[in-house]
């Protein structure tokens, strides 16, 4: 965990809201400490108001007295200091959490009149963080050269994996992407690399990624991915995280839309699992309300996703590392978790804009061979990208891929069944 907060600190280092935010808590103290000698100097005007409001509750309990109507009167002006600092502490609480969020609504808050019906919109893209070379100056040295208006394509991959790696670099560069990058997790991969006139990027020695990097489970090295993405993120690069199981097959950078902080492929096979439906829960013991509407969509996937610099990516990435480290679970479930969940008693949501990529241009294996080579009309469609993230015959399903959209042989897809045999 001390090495998890050390990576954290240089985002906040030199961050022009520290300020701001040291600001706020003074006041916060401010009011607080104004609050006790309030309560200090004046005893009777709060300890009183249990007794008073006994008199308001029961108006003709008692004679109407001048010590009563004193009392109501002191009370009246506690209760209207009281709602007066509660106010004050929840403003400067909403301050300070705007602040560490990184938006100056510190001097003040602006309120804006809503537009006529049907012009109004929210606002959908964050502004991204300011880049922070200290955190990796040989990683920022590397981006300058390879990156494309601060965006570059990322791998992560070890020496288990060579031949899909080969054909994942080898249509990037016959399709004439630059701006790609493959995360070299041992030396063999990145001599391999090197041979290959591969742009790629060695970290230095990290006991604890260095150990899940040599293992051969995809599953380990595809959890590393959320640690080692945040150096990227703090540089001021958007990061399109690919796994190495992807055929492209047109440059993704042409076919984003950039407006959110993660914009990402689906899991679904058609429109309604990839951008929601309605499904309706039955409960026959309820009666007339048995019947409740709720609302599914299949995962985003993690394997495949565009990510802006902006701190609620960063705060993404640290919350999806943070569990894994804690916890046995698959990354991608985990991904989700954090990305979709609402906020909720004792937990608070992460506020993230999110898009959900094309299905049919960015492509999973399971749109591929379960529907699209059987589609005459989708059949012509040149997808982005194919992931083969449905199958675990990899290799030859991706060779497949390459005959059958770049070497044009047609019958290339029809010897694999829709599913790998379990």
């Amino acid at each position: 965990m001390i090495e998890h907060r050390e990576r954290e600190g240089p985002l906040m280092k030199n961050n022009p809201y520290s300020l701001s935010i040291s600001k706020i808590v003074t006041a916060v103290i401010i009011v607080v400490l104004t609050g006790c000698i309030i309560v200090f100097f004046f005893p009777n005007d709060f300890f009183a108001s249990q007794s008073i409001t006994s008199i308001r509750l029961f108006p003709f309990a008692g004679p109407k007295t001048q010590e009563n109507s004193t009392k109501y009167e002191s009370s009246k002006r506690s209760n209207i200091l009281i709602a007066e600092l509660k106010k004050q502490l929840r403003e400067l609480r909403e301050r300070l959490r705007l602040a560490e969020q990184g938006k100056d609504h510190i001097a003040s808050v602006k309120e804006e009149k809503a537009g006529p019906f049907g012009t109004v919109k929210a606002l959908r893209t964050n502004p991204i963080v300011a880049p922070d070379e200290s955190v990796n100056p040989r990683l920022a040295n590397l981006l300058e050269k390879i990156a494309v208006k601060r965006e570059i394509i990322v791998t992560l991959a070890n020496s288990n994996v060579k031949e899909i790696l080969e054909i994942w670099f080898t249509n990037i560069k016959r399709v004439g992407i630059p701006n790609y990058l493959v995360v070299a997790l041992d030396d063999e991969i990145a001599k391999f690399c090197e041979s290959n006139q591969v742009p790629f990027y060695k970290r230095d020695p990290d006991n604890g990624i260095d150990t899940v990097g040599k293992i051969p489970n995809g599953e380990a090295v595809s959890s590393l991915k959320f640690r080692i993405l945040r150096e990227f993120l703090q540089l001021g690069y958007s990061v399109l995280l690919s796994d190495i199981d992807i055929v492209y097959l047109q440059n993704p950078f042409d076919h984003l839309y950039r407006d959110s902080d993660v914009e990402s492929m689906s899991d679904g096979h058609n429109n309604m699992t990839a951008y929601g439906y309605n499904d309706v829960f039955n409960d026959p013991g309820m009666g007339w309300s048995s019947g409740v509407f709720t609302r599914r969509i299949f995962v985003y996937n993690a394997g495949f996703f565009y990510i802006r610099p902006t701190i609620p990516s960063i705060e993404l990435l640290d919350r999806v590392a943070a569990r894994l480290l804690k916890e046995k679970a698959w990354d991608q479930v985990v991904f989700n978790e954090e990305l979709f969940h609402p906020s909720y008693p004792g937990y608070d949501g992460l506020h993230a804009a999110k898009r959900t990529m094309d299905i049919y241009l960015f492509m999973n294996s399971r749109v591929l061979f379960k529907t699209v080579r059987n589609n005459a009309n989708l059949s012509k469609l040149k997808p982005v990208i194919i992931h083969l993230n449905y199958h675990r015959d990899k290799l030859t399903r991706m060779k497949a891929v390459v005959e059958y959209y770049v070497n044009g042989n047609q019958d290339a897809l029809k010897p694999f069944p829709d599913g790998t045999p379990r």
